[in-house]
C-alpha cells in the first residue's frame, strides 16, 4: 500500500516552521518544555511510565524517574515494537521497546478545558499515538485538549506465561497493553491540569482495537474514576469467546500455553532467558502468540458482556458507532465464491449458523463477495456497536449516542482505497478534522461533514451530550426508542441499520452464552 511520503514530509515541514518554544510546565516528574504551533502548545514524547525494557519487560508499567532541569518535549517517541502500520497511507515509524510516551495538543491559553485521550487501534499489534492522522491540532482548536498515547502491543503487550503469573502480585499476566492505557489515564489525572485540562472531564476515545480498548476500560475496575465519557468508533469486545476458533486464548490458562510455545520456539525455558532475547527476535517469533486482551481475573475479572449485564461497568455516557462498509477493506485480495461462501467464512468466525448466513444473498459470486463483506461488517463491528448501545442503555445511567457512518469519501480511482465505500477507517479523517492530509477532491459536503463530526465529538467531550452549535439534533439511543444518527451526504436520525443480520447474530451468541454458562 503506497505511503504518501511527500505529503507526510510536507506536513512535518509546515509543522516545524511554526515551532517555537512553549512556556515550560511543571508535572510530577519535572519541568517540561513543548513547542508552539500558532495558537496551540504541543508536547511530544512525554513519558508516562518507565521504559519497559530489560527486567521490566512483561511487567506492570512502573513510575517515571524524575529528571532535573527542563526536559524537551519537541519530538515524537519511537512507537512500540510492531511490524509496520495498519493505517493505510500512514508512515512506518521507528519502533522500540522504550515507547511508553504520550503527546498533547492544547490551546495556548487553556484553562480547565475538557480532555480527549486517544487510544490508537491496529488490532492490538500495530499503530501509535503519533501518526499524522491522529494529530490533535484540528480538535484542539475547537476548545479541547487532545492526548494521544502509545501502549505495548503484540507479544510485548499481551503475552502470558505461567512464570509471569507466578511472579505477579496479582497472580496474572498478559494484559500489559491495557495496564499501559490505565497508567496513561492515571498520568492524565495527576498532570493534565498543568496544561489547562480538567481532570474531571476526561473522554477516552478510540477506533477499531482502540474502541475495543475503550469498551474494556469501561469493564475494568482498575479504570474506575479515570474518565467521565467514552467514544468508540468501530470496535467492541462483547462477542463470546466461545464463538472464536481460538476461544482458549481469551482466558489466562490458554494464553499461558501460547506463551510456553513461544518460549520453546526461542529456546528459552524461563522468563529470565526470554527477557534477555532482543526485541526484534521476540517480534519475529510472536506469530501464533496471543495478541489480544484476555479475561485474566484482575484487569478483566469477567467477560465484558457479563460485567455490563451485571451493571458493574464504569458507568459513563458513550458516543459509539460503526461504518456501512467496514468489511470491504477486510476482503481486499480475498477470492470469494458462491460455491464455498459458508465454508470460507466459518474458519474465520467459528460455526456461524445458516439462519444467519442466509440473511445475506450469495447465489452468485458477485453476491457472495458483497455478502462476505457484509458478514465481516456485522460480525466484527456492527453487532458490537449495537450491543454496546443496548447494554449501556439497559444497565447504565450514562446516556448513549449511537451513529452509523455511510458517507463515501472521494477516493480517486487509482487510490488503494478505491472500492472501499464507507469502509473501516473512513470516518477518521472526518472525526479528526484532517481532510487536508489527503489530496482528494474533497467537496463542500465533505467539509461540512468533518466540521459537524468534530463539533459533535468536542461537544460530547465538553458536556456529555454532542448536541449544540446549530447541528442536526442527535437523539439519545434507548432500548425503548433506538435512535441512530446517520452520517451520509446529509445528517439525519433514523433506526438501526442492517437489523435482520444483527438480530440473527444476537440470537446465535445468546445460544452460545447459554450453552457455555457453566464454564
Amino acid at each position: 500500500m503506497a505511503i504518501h511520503w511527500s505529503r507526510f514530509a510536507g506536513a512535518l515541514l509546515a509543522f516545524s516552521i511554526s515551532q517555537a518554544s512553549a512556556t515550560p510546565v511543571r508535572i510530577d516528574a519535572g519541568l517540561l518544555e513543548g513547542t508552539r504551533d500558532g495558537d496551540l502548545a504541543v508536547y511530544k514524547g512525554v513519558p508516562f511510565a518507565a521504559p519497559p525494557i530489560g527486567d521490566l519487560r512483561w511487567r506492570d508499567p512502573q513510575p517515571v524517574v524524575a529528571w532535573n532541569g527542563v526536559r524537551a518535549a519537541d519530538k515524537f517517541s519511537p512507537v512500540c515494537m510492531q511490524d509496520g502500520s495498519s493505517v493505510p497511507g500512514q508512515p512506518v515509524e521507528p519502533d522500540s521497546e522504550d515507547c511508553l510516551y504520550l503527546n498533547i495538543w492544547a490551546p495556548a491559553t487553556a484553562a480547565k478545558l475538557p480532555v480527549m485521550v486517544w487510544i490508537p487501534g491496529g488490532g492490538f499489534t500495530q499503530e501509535s499515538g503519533s501518526i499524522p492522522l491522529y494529530w490533535g491540532d484540528a480538535l484542539a482548536r475547537k476548545g479541547v485538549i487532545v492526548v494521544t498515547i502509545n501502549y505495548r502491543v503484540g507479544a510485548f503487550g499481551f503475552f502470558a506465561h505461567p512464570e509471569l503469573t507466578k511472579e505477579s502480585a496479582h497472580r496474572t499476566s498478559g494484559n500489559y497493553g491495557l495496564l499501559d492505557q490505565i497508567a496513561a489515564l492515571e498520568w492524565v489525572q495527576r498532570n493534565i491540569a498543568a496544561f489547562g485540562g480538567d481532570p474531571s472531564r476526561v473522554t477516552i476515545w478510540g477506533q477499531s482495537a482502540g474502541s475495543m480498548s475503550v469498551n474494556l476500560l469501561m469493564a475494568s475496575p482498575l479504570a474506575h474514576g479515570l474518565f467521565q465519557r467514552a467514544i468508540g468508533e468501530s470496535g467492541g469486545f462483547f462477542i463470546p469467546p466461545a464463538a472464536s476458533p481460538v476461544r482458549d486464548s481469551f482466558y489466562l490458562p490458554g494464553n499461558e500455553q501460547l506463551g510456553l510455545k513461544m518460549g520453546a520456539a526461542l529456546n528459552a525455558n524461563s522468563i529470565a532467558a526470554l527477557r534477555q532475547i532482543p526485541g526484534d527476535k521476540i517480534l519475529k517469533a510472536a506469530n501464533g502468540a496471543a495478541n489480544h486482551p484476555i479475561i485474566d481475573g484482575y484487569v478483566l475479572p469477567k467477560e465484558p458482556y457479563d460485567i455490563f449485564a451485571a451493571a458493574r461497568q464504569n458507568d459513563v455516557s458513550i458516543l459509539i458507532g460503526s461504518n456501512a462498509d467496514e468489511g470491504k477493506p477486510m476482503i481486499q485480495g480475498v477470492t470469494v465464491k458462491a460455491a464455498t461462501y459458508a465454508a470460507d467464512i466459518r474458519p474465520m468466525f467459528g460455526p456461524l449458523p445458516d439462519d444467519f448466513l442466509d440473511v445475506y444473498p450469495h447465489a452468485t459470486d458477485a453476491e457472495a463477495r458483497d455478502a462476505r463483506a457484509d458478514v465481516e461488517r456485522d460480525v466484527r463491528f456492527g453487532w458490537d456497536a449495537w450491543s454496546w448501545a443496548r447494554m449501556q442503555s439497559k444497565t447504565g445511567s450514562g446516556k448513549v449516542f449511537y451513529y452509523y457512518f455511510a458517507h463515501v469519501p472521494p477516493y480517486p480511482a487509482a487510490s488503494p482505497f478505491a472500492g472501499w465505500g464507507a469502509g473501516h477507517w473512513s470516518e477518521l479523517r472526518y472525526s479528526f478534522g484532517h481532510l487536508d492530509q489527503e489530496p482528494f477532491a474533497w467537496t463542500d459536503a465533505d467539509h461540512r461533514l468533518a466540521d459537524a463530526m468534530t463539533t459533535y465529538w468536542t461537544n460530547f467531550a465538553r458536556t456529555g451530550d454532542p448536541n449544540g452549535g446549530g447541528l442536526p439534533a442527535w437523539p439519545a439511543f434507548t432500548n425503548a426508542d433506538p435512535q441512530v444518527l446517520h452520517f451520509d451526504d446529509g445528517i439525519a436520525a433514523g433506526g438501526v441499520a442492517n437489523l435482520p443480520g444483527l438480530e440473527r447474530l444476537d440470537a446465535y451468541f445468546a445460544r452460545l452464552r447459554a450453552d457455555n454458562s457453566g464454564e
